[in-house]
């Protein structure tokens, strides 16, 4: 294969991927207008999202086999038709069941794209480039999110919003013409692999995926450090900003731009960590954690409304969660057999967004249960009911590290059987401070991690 004919495959590819970010996370600035428009609560406003996150977390598994079965482009194809359409309905939608149907086929099409493109990378890319394709993918999609939050948020507010959905569609429809024209699954005489074997088969690989401790670890990972910025950018984020902290439309914009910027930023070096220290992965995840229960307990318990500099440091540490929750893809890969990546795979990504849907319903939840009982002072969207009702993210920060550290002590015994010791992290940093002294003196040693963990 030809390096410029891979990248032109890649970069198709993750045009398609990029919109299906835009269309995912269109909604989270839409909140305030769509409150409006379907005269909804808050906990309604949530159940847009919830139910399209439930959508997409439900489909994860069944959509790797087929795309195992039917390959990349198919998929790419039918999500973005899918996607296509349920843009064209949220353009004309009047009422809750309408949009709510939209919102149920964008949360379809998007399931099918993000695994039908890191597909695309082992297939099209020798190995050893694999990883920093897939790293790239991630901060690629990002983009996605910028569109949603400038242009798309532009058009909602000088043209309205079935203009704002009917441009959602039109990229829908343009993301369908170029993968269909130009997209290949594989490079020529690559031969097709074999239909996977019936239900019961495919049921047996499903179960032998879930017993691999480092597959729940990886799942647990994705769940806990996840969450809090899919929350954030997708429902409730911009509705914070705007009521909660009184900032001007254009300041929120400029917090989300940076959001996605940070998150860009931040890829290639957890990319590097992960690399080249893979016995600490999971120590990035809790520390990862840790630094989000810091950010929102910052901001949330801060007399008032925070500070700009405050918000900006929580956008950037929500943005860490979005790269650094790839750690648990790469724990699926390195716990399981290649032939059973995919089906770990799609385990991992249930975790995070299923994190996110139980947030996002429950702050939906608990915003209208003060509303109604007088707390909000007649304000649905007020600073106040707001602390509370985002404090539930600390509940699911809990349960994720309670999850990581146990699965992470399952996984060290399984490792421990096989003759692979994870020394402390002191006496770990000691050494690395001794190999690197060493190998500035010319007498370089090698490092003994392994990629096992």
């Amino acid at each position: 294969m030809t390096a410029p004919r891979a990248w032109l495959i890649w970069t198709i590819g993750i045009f398609g991927y990029l919109v299906a970010v835009s269309q995912r996370t269109s909604f989270g600035v839409v909140g305030l207008e769509a409150t409006e428009r379907f005269h909804a609560s808050a906990s309604a406003i949530s159940f847009f999202t919830v139910l399209q996150l439930l959508v997409y977390a439900g489909l994860q598994i069944p959509v790797g086999l087929l795309v195992d079965r039917f390959g990349s482009r198919a998929m790419i194809v039918g999500g973005a038709v899918l996607m296509g359409l349920g843009q064209l309905q949220l353009a004309f939608a009047d009422s809750i069941p309408a949009g709510v149907a939209g919102r149920v086929l964008v949360g379809a099409g998007d399931a099918m794209t993000f695994i039908s493109v890191i597909r695309l990378i082992p297939l099209w890319f020798a190995p050893a480039r694999v990883p920093l394709v897939t790293q790239l993918t991630g901060m690629s999609g990002q983009l996605g999110q910028l569109f949603s939050v400038l242009p798309f948020a532009f058009v909602l507010h000088t043209s309205g919003w079935t203009p704002a959905f009917l441009m959602l569609a039109g990229m829908s429809a343009l993301a369908v013409l170029l993968v269909a024209l130009f997209l290949q699954d594989a490079p020529p005489g690559t031969a097709r692999p074999a239909p996977q074997q019936g239900f019961r088969a495919t049921g047996a690989s499903l179960a032998r995926a879930w017993r691999q401790p480092g597959t729940r670890l990886g799942m647990w990972s994705h769940f806990t450090i996840q969450f809090s910025g899919t929350v954030f950018a997708m429902t409730w984020g911009y509705p914070f900003l705007i009521s909660g902290q009184g900032l001007d439309a254009g300041t929120v914009a400029a917090l989300m731009a940076l959001y996605v910027a940070a998150a860009m930023a931040v890829g290639p070096f957890i990319g590097r960590f992960v690399s080249r220290h893979p016995l600490r992965r999971s120590t990035m995840v809790l520390l990862i954690a840790a630094a989000t229960a810091a950010g929102w307990a910052a901001v949330l318990f801060t007399p008032g409304r925070a500070p700009l500099w405050l918000l900006a440091g929580l956008v950037v540490v929500l943005a860490i969660g979005g790269p650094g929750s790839m750690i648990g893809f790469d724990f699926a890969r390195t716990f399981n057999p290649a032939h059973r990546i995919g089906t770990a795979t799609g385990i991992v990504n249930v975790g995070g967004f299923i994190a996110a849907l139980v947030a996002i319903f429950l702050i939906g939840l608990v915003l209208d249960l003060l509303y109604a009982s007088g707390f909000s002072n007649g304000e649905l969207y007020g600073l106040e009911p707001f602390r509370l009702a985002l404090g539930v993210q600390f509940l699911l920060l809990g349960v994720g590290v309670g999850a990581v550290l146990v699965s992470r002590r399952k996984v060290r015994r399984q490792m421990a059987a096989q003759g692979v010791v994870v020394p402390p992290l002191r006496s770990a940093l000691a050494r690395q401070r001794r190999e690197a002294l060493a190998r500035r003196r010319g007498n370089a040693g090698s490092d003994g991690n392994t990629d096992q963990v």
